[in-house]
């Protein structure tokens, strides 16, 4: 039996509670949103930002129908070192930009066509193995950020530290209850940080010296640099969209599951891309990293049953004033890099395991040759670094790479049309609800 709402898509809190509600959303993608640009060089502040008004925006498109929080995207992670170490983190950016496009594109095709197109392309078989390798993509930085000293020298107290903050991440993650049990990468942070001040590992000198109310160092087009377009940043930055979408799409089912909604199809899956996709241009036009829905925050919409888009929306203006107190920004920024390294052992951990996770919820049958074949390549494209130069400047590397192969296989090799994709299916919705 469903239970009882406690505030409906449309419904307002009063003040009190509308505060409480918001503060909660913002504690859940708390942790994840800043430990991206932390990972790739970008101001936590202009993170906080930018996922705030991504939110807004992306409200604002879905006409106020889906409570759905934005944060900053992992999947992007790699792509987004590859190409601020070739172009620059302008570069970054312009690739950024251009992802949202494809949002855009996208979102104008299932208007037009549907669907259908995207269960075909993207079945389980292809975007669970291209998940992983997201993870597992990532594992190096994270064992680097735990061992390493700022020389890049091992050093057994960043080690420790680092076990330490994995170790109560995970305790906190199997034993809390209820919404604390969707905030242990904050909570191991804000441990990870206490241990790590003990050891000394922690300067204060900036937060101290920070102003209260200060501007995030927002990067800013033709004034903090000079956007240039190029084909390899394309190649590095715009392939990613082809799992972010797929992602995207099962959040909107797990969100319709929960709230009681078919948001696919009311307001529609196009409007709910097309709000990413203006989310993600917003970010790469302030300096921030692109941004997608939260699973965290539906996991707070599953626990708490409040629906209500005046929450949510709540929570992304404290995310945007947030992100103007330096003190906070400050704060943020003195965390250690062991810290975010042992939490992030945890995370990307878990982000290959939800890509497996994915091929087993859908029945992906491994003893299928064809299926076997597929997530089989992708894997060893992906994480072996495979690449291929398509002009002197102009190259295919890593998960673009595999995805694209892993896409081109799914249409050309025979079979396909027997196992259909359930990436869309009700057994994925439950499956993901239950886990919540």
């Amino acid at each position: 039996m469903k239970k009882d709402i406690v505030l409906d898509v449309h419904e307002k809190p009063s003040p009190e509670k509308w505060l409480l509600f918001s503060i909660q959303h913002l504690f859940a993608m708390f942790g994840a949103t800043i430990l991206v640009p932390f990972l790739v060089g970008l101001p936590p502040a202009v993170a906080l930002v930018s996922s705030g008004v991504g939110t807004l925006a992306y409200l604002l498109i879905t006409r106020g129908q889906i409570p759905a929080y934005l944060g900053s995207s992992f999947a992007f992670i790699s792509p987004i070192l590859i190409a601020k170490e070739g172009y620059g983190m302008g570069g970054a950016m312009v690739g950024s930009f251009l992802a949202g496009i494809v949002y855009g594109i996208v979102a104008l095709c299932i208007a037009t066509f549907g669907v259908g197109w995207i269960k075909r392309i993207l079945p389980p078989v292809v975007v669970g193995p291209v998940i992983i390798v997201i993870g597992l993509g990532l594992a190096g930085t994270a064992i680097s950020m735990s061992m390493n000293d700022a020389n890049g020298e091992y050093s057994t107290t960043n080690f420790l530290v680092a076990l330490a903050t994995l170790g109560i991440t995970i305790l906190c993650s199997v034993v809390l209850k209820g919404f604390f049990k969707l905030v242990p990468i904050l909570i191991g942070i804000v441990s990870g940080y206490t241990i790590a001040a003990f050891a000394g590992l922690v300067d204060f000198t900036n937060v101290i010296i920070a102003e209260w109310i200060q501007a995030p160092d927002f990067f800013l087009p033709f004034l903090s640099y000079t956007p240039s377009f190029s084909w390899s940043i394309v190649a590095i930055m715009v392939p990613v969209a082809i799992v972010t979408l797929a992602e995207h799409t099962g959040d909107q089912l797990v969100l319709s599951k929960v709230v009681g909604k078919n948001f696919i199809e009311k307001p529609g899956l196009h409007r709910s891309i097309l709000g990413d996709g203006v989310a993600t241009v917003i970010a790469s036009l302030i300096g921030g990293p692109p941004n997608t829905t939260y699973g965290e925050n539906i996991g707070v919409l599953a626990i708490t049953r409040v629906y209500s888009v005046y929450v949510v929306a709540g929570a992304a203006v404290l995310a945007v004033a947030f992100g103007f107190i330096g003190k906070i920004s400050a704060l943020i920024s003195s965390i250690p890099t062991p810290v975010m390294g042992g939490v992030s052992i945890l995370l990307f951990g878990i982000i290959a395991s939800s890509g497996l996770r994915m091929l087993i919820d859908n029945g992906v049958n491994l003893e299928n040759n064809r299926n076997l074949i597929i997530s089989s390549v992708i894997l060893v494209i992906g994480i072996g670094g495979a690449f291929i130069k398509l002009t002197a400047d102009v190259s295919l590397s890593g998960m673009a790479l595999a995805a694209i192969v892993g896409v081109v296989l799914n249409l050309v090799l025979p079979g396909g049309e027997i196992e259909e994709s359930q990436l869309f299916e009700e057994s994925e919705v439950k499956n993901s609800i239950e886990t919540a």
